[in-house]
């Protein structure tokens, strides 16, 4: 009779929590967040465009390290009006330099030149100057370069109050108790076909986790590519699927995770 109860007892707690796992992203089996990274000319001109003629939303990380910011006021300022995220990548995009592959990081804008109280302040003037465009005072931040340190300090320790959270580039899909709201994992897209992109958002449905896609150049313009046709199978595999997965901005994502893990 033991053993009977003791089988019943786990195949029902087994259930409740497949079912509280399987509609844990509000009401959905995972979530997914489309972010865009440097406020890119493509972001206007292939992706905004993309998103709108499926219905999503999607999260854009501005930098005006090319000078370009200026120029596209008038469309960001729209963009955000119609449901898009701006968020802060900073002014400049700091990275560390002095090591493979970071050949493109000049002296002025090497982290190792850097101190947290200048990071700080790049930072909360980005703030202001998104601020400036959509009129908004809560934002998410992505680390550039997913430098998250300036020598050993964690300069996000001093703009928590800023922000309500910040993504990181761990290659990681995480359940909601798990996920640190100020480092945020994603999947950076580099080439891959839209096949592989939609394997990702199967593995997270399957695994009822957060998938965030970091996204720079979509169609051209940063070397860190993918192809329209492997973005748009992509978006239209989201909007197809809506019923089971979450796709919205990482602010609203972001909030609805602290919600809940507050609550436990």
């Amino acid at each position: 009779m033991k053993k009977i109860l003791f089988i019943v007892h786990c195949s029902l707690f087994t259930f409740i929590l497949n079912a509280q796992t399987a509609t844990t992203w509000n009401g959905k089996q995972c979530a997914v967040v489309l972010t865009y990274d440097d406020g890119l000319n493509v972001d206007l001109a292939n992706v905004i465009p993309a998103l709108d003629s499926v219905g999503l939303k999607g999260t854009f990380y501005i930098s005006d390290y090319f000078d370009g910011l200026n120029a596209q006021l008038f469309q960001w300022r729209k963009a955000a009006a119609e449901g898009h995220e701006l968020g802060n990548h900073t002014v400049w995009h700091p990275c560390e330099g002095g090591r493979p592959g970071r050949e493109f990081v000049q002296p002025e804008t090497d982290l190792n030149n850097y101190t947290v109280a200048r990071m700080v302040r790049e930072i909360k003037t980005m703030n202001n100057t998104l601020k400036a465009i959509d009129g908004k005072d809560e934002r998410t931040f992505a680390y550039p370069c997913g430098d998250m340190k300036i020598h050993d300090t964690a300069y996000i320790d001093g703009l928590k109050n800023d922000f309500i959270a910040a993504r990181g580039v761990a290659s990681q899909m995480l359940t909601i108790d798990k996920v640190d709201i100020y480092n945020i994992g994603c999947y950076a897209i580099n080439g891959q076909t839209g096949q592989q992109l939609i394997d990702l958002v199967k593995q997270a449905m399957n695994t009822h986790t957060l998938l965030v896609f970091l996204f720079h150049g979509v169609g051209g313009e940063h070397s860190l590519n993918v192809s329209l046709d492997a973005h748009s199978q992509l978006l239209h595999f989201l909007q197809q699927n809506q019923n089971n997965i979450w796709v919205a901005p990482m602010i609203d994502v972001a909030k609805y995770i602290k919600q809940y893990q507050q609550k436990k």
